[in-house]
């Protein structure tokens, strides 16, 4: 059985209506970037319990998460409440195989994101491994409006420590924003404005994708790579994309 232990909430930042983030003080497992553990409340005298990814790197406490409140979500309604020293479960082995222990090596590493679903991606982007094995990275980050892109500074000081190496891209569906790409990931990965943006050329031989959020957006470029001669990756046949649906 899965072993629960108890977290204490350090702070709950609320970014906008229905965005918001907790760092938790709780004494965990160790964790690989890029996996999920599980959060739980008693909700009317039962135990509900939902996955999500860490966005804190291994090793770093308070542990961190980004979460979305949706309109039926009775256990993220809840979490939003939570004040500073209240308990939370947490559960104490990780899972999870959207990691770069999964990824075949490559020179450039395209990780796309839509929403909370930019979580897995800061706590890789906080270890050392992607900087030394990869010769390029393009960070995507799709949301509604430019509200929705939090932790700038994170990713700012990302592009700082590793200059030339990361390339921001966010994206911005209902709204024009400078810097930002209006419209979706796939339309702009097919029509060309996000190579474009990033300055790099697809390529079977040098690329990977990571893809994580909207099961719309994943499923999307999935197809849409795949008919552009790229194979998802599996243990057993390494491919070139790595997918994480985040509902």
């Amino acid at each position: 059985m899965a072993e629960w232990i108890e977290g204490k909430i350090v702070a709950n930042t609320h970014w906008t209506e229905n965005l918001f983030s907790l760092q938790i003080d709780a004494d965990i497992g160790d964790f690989t970037a890029g996996q999920f553990t599980s959060l739980a409340l008693e909700i009317d005298g039962e135990q509900v319990a939902r996955p999500y990814s860490f966005l804190s790197s291994p090793g770093v406490q308070p542990l961190e998460f980004f979460f979305y409140t949706a309109t039926d979500g009775a256990l993220s309604t809840r979490l939003t409440r939570l004040d500073t020293g209240s308990t939370v479960l947490v559960k104490k082995q990780a899972n999870g195989f959207f990691v770069l222990d999964e990824v075949p090596d490559c020179k450039e590493m395209w990780m796309l994101g839509t929403g909370t679903g930019i979580a897995p991606f800061l706590s890789i982007l906080g270890t050392d491994e992607p900087w030394q094995r990869f010769d390029k990275i393009v960070l995507v980050y799709a949301v509604r409006k430019a509200e929705d892109l939090r932790y700038q500074d994170r990713i700012d000081a990302l592009s700082a420590a590793h200059p030339g190496k990361l390339h921001y891209q966010p994206f911005v569906s209902r709204e024009d924003v400078a810097g930002a790409i209006n419209g979706r990931i796939p339309a702009a990965l097919e029509d060309g404005r996000l190579t474009s943006a990033a300055g790099l050329e697809l390529s079977t031989e040098r690329s990977h994708f990571m893809l994580c959020g909207n099961p719309d957006m994943v499923k999307e470029v999935t197809e849409l790579l795949k008919s552009k001669g790229f194979e998802k990756n599996r243990r057993r046949t390494p491919g070139h994309i790595t997918t994480e649906n985040y509902w």
